[in-house]
């Protein structure tokens, strides 16, 4: 019973991806909501069902009170079929109608939906450019695409489970009274008006509160995430204090916005306690009235005050749902500012896999400035020839990072064009732009699993000899045949914790580098790929990376200029610009930019902050 239930919907099933979400509240959970549509005209109709079934209840009692005030001799005779019936309902039909509405509830709609939320705002924000993930803490993102789904499925949940429930006794309630006396419907009327000011007193601060509470908790996750990723920093600089510090003022923020978001709660209950007592007094106190007048039976008094007393118990909680509501879509709205954030970055509408059939890379006129006007590139023109090796050098800022992920695309250029084999990049499909490029990034970090899943992430399918082979060549496998984690996991097995933070820098090099061989694209990029070796590993491994390079087109990015030396050709930037190229021989024999950077390097690396000679 419990499986039909749970797999009425599929979360993970197709749908439309959108790069441009709805941006307003109820389109954008209606967006979500569209597999659940007949899910919640059914959850509607079994709620209204639900609350039929109870104000009919205290009707029934009301009416077992006006038979039991006659002749005890003559109950059973006149009633005892109409008692049977009314046991079997209470006894079978009433828990069927209940089980039957927490069924879809509680297994049907809150694991799926919560589920179905999480899994597209997670596909969504995978989607998003790396500049967008370099604009906000890691923490944060995370921590609303936790958030965010339970928070939209408490609110779903109380729209079935508290507001339509209420709202249909409140009818109910009305048409119960209205049957004993239409004037016992006054007071009713009355308190509901009333409780309705109040209801929308809380909830147009509720709202804002809670989205301010969300946003303070928010905050705090990205603070303390961001010292607990950067523990090291921490340590070594001994700002133990000062992290403390920086993550109290947000606690103290998140206090201060939970602090006015209680204040309301506070102010809600005393103000039920009074209307509450207006209402029992008022619906009772005038039955009781009607009965000292003849106009109302015993049962009708019995009624109205079991009605009254229910409504006296539902009132808080009807008020703390519409209060959870409002504050679940608060949280939904705080989420909506990171997981329905347009996608900029996006493929071309008629974008085609990239057919790679020599490798030649031509810059045209390319510039990037970041939207600054400042830095990046600057009208840099360049072709690079199939299996041409070109080392790129020069100050820190001079260019040479933002043209690799120029070339990645993970920004798109603003000016000028990148062709690979003569296709513009921006028409090709971004997944086969990067399936066919390999790249050793100096922040050589590692996904927090075992060796074995790093090094395959180069390439999925590849077999385990394969992985092997791999390994050895990066001069990896014998480290790695040491390795134990702390859950007793050895060699390839081993979990290398987060960003690889249990393997030494050059251990953690060498995993990315066999990766890199694994995946073995026909274009390379090396951005100081030996950076974190030391001279005998590198020295030990130099001739894998240029196995590597054979047949390849590769660009080396170096402050060790010696990596480069035998490179085909060396480019030379300065200040976005290509300012000097050519062979080593030929770049020391002109005595510019180049030549001055190598009389000045120390132990063979590049000082970026070098200023070259006039």
């Amino acid at each position: 019973m419990f499986r039909f239930f749970e797999n009425l919907v599929d979360p993970y099933g197709p749908y439309p991806k959108k790069d441009t979400p709805p941006q307003r509240l109820l389109p954008f959970l209606m967006d979500y909501a569209q597999p659940f549509r007949r899910l919640f005209v059914l959850a509607t109709l079994m709620s209204v069902i639900v609350a039929a079934v109870e104000v009919g209840l205290i009707w029934a009692m009301g009416w077992v009170v006006d038979i039991l005030s006659g002749d005890p001799s003559q109950v059973w005779q006149l009633h005892g079929t109409a008692l049977i019936w009314l046991a079997i309902f209470i006894l079978l039909l009433r828990p069927a109608i209940q089980v039957l509405d927490v069924l879809l509830l509680n297994n049907a709609v809150m694991p799926n939906f919560g589920t179905l939320i999480r899994w597209r705002s997670h596909a969504h924000v995978l989607r998003q450019s790396v500049g967008w993930f370099e604009n906000d803490f890691a923490g944060r993102i995370a921590n609303r695409i936790m958030q965010t789904p339970p928070a939209a499925g408490e609110a779903v949940f109380q729209v079935f489970d508290a507001i339509t429930f209420s709202l249909a006794y409140l009818v109910g309630a009305m048409v119960l009274l209205g049957d004993a006396d239409p004037r016992l419907m006054i007071p009713l009327v009355v308190w509901f008006g009333l409780y309705a000011v109040l209801m929308r007193w809380i909830i147009l601060r509720v709202g804002p509160a809670s989205k301010a509470a969300s946003d303070a908790r928010s905050k705090v996750t990205g603070r303390v995430v961001d010292s607990y990723t950067n523990i090291h920093s921490v340590k070594m600089f001994a700002h133990h204090s000062r992290e403390l510090d920086y993550a109290k003022e947000a606690i103290e923020d998140t206090r201060q916005t939970f602090q006015v978001e209680m204040r309301l709660y506070t102010i809600m209950d005393l103000a039920l306690m009074i209307l509450n007592g207006l209402l029992i007094v008022g619906v009772v106190g005038w039955a009781i009235a009607l009965w000292m007048q003849g106009a109302a039976s015993t049962g009708a008094v019995a009624a109205a005050t079991a009605l009254t007393l229910r409504l006296n118990a539902m009132t808080g909680w009807i008020m703390w749902a519409l209060t959870t509501f409002f504050r679940q879509l608060g949280v939904v709205a705080e989420g909506m500012e990171t997981i329905a954030q347009p996608i900029t970055l996006v493929d071309s509408p008629k974008a085609k896999p990239l057919k790679l059939t020599q490798g030649e890379i031509r810059l045209d006129h390319l510039s990037h400035h970041y939207g600054r006007g400042t830095g990046g590139l600057d009208d840099i023109s360049l072709t690079i020839a199939p299996g041409e090796k070109i080392g790129l050098v020069g100050r820190s800022g001079a260019g040479k990072s933002t043209l690799v992920k120029l070339l990645l695309r993970f920004y798109d250029v603003e000016k000028g064009r990148i062709l690979i084999d003569g296709q513009e990049i921006s028409t090709v499909t971004q997944d086969s732009l990067r399936l066919n490029i390999g790249m050793v990034q100096q922040d050589s970090a590692l996904l927090h699993r075992s060796v074995r899943d790093n090094i395959l992430y180069g390439r999925p399918d590849a077999s385990e000899a394969d992985m092997l082979e791999a390994a050895k060549q990066a001069q990896a496998h014998d480290f790695i045949l040491d390795l134990e984690d702390p859950q007793g996991r050895t060699g390839y097995d081993a979990h290398v914790g987060e960003r690889g933070v249990k393997l030494s820098g050059g251990q953690r090099q060498r995993v990315t580098l066999a990766r890199v061989i694994l995946k073995n694209a026909p274009i390379l990029l090396l951005d100081e790929a030996t950076s974190a070796l030391d001279s005998e590993v590198e020295a030990a491994i130099q001739d894998t990376l240029y196995g590597m390079m054979q047949g390849k087109t590769v660009i080396a990015i170096a402050h060790r200029l010696s990596t480069i030396a035998q490179m085909d050709r060396i480019l030379v930037m300065d200040e976005g610009r290509i300012a000097e190229e050519g062979s080593h021989d030929a770049l020391l024999a002109k005595g510019g930019l180049y030549a001055s950077f190598w009389a000045r390097q120390s132990g063979g690396f590049l000082d970026p902050d070098t200023q070259a000679a006039e």
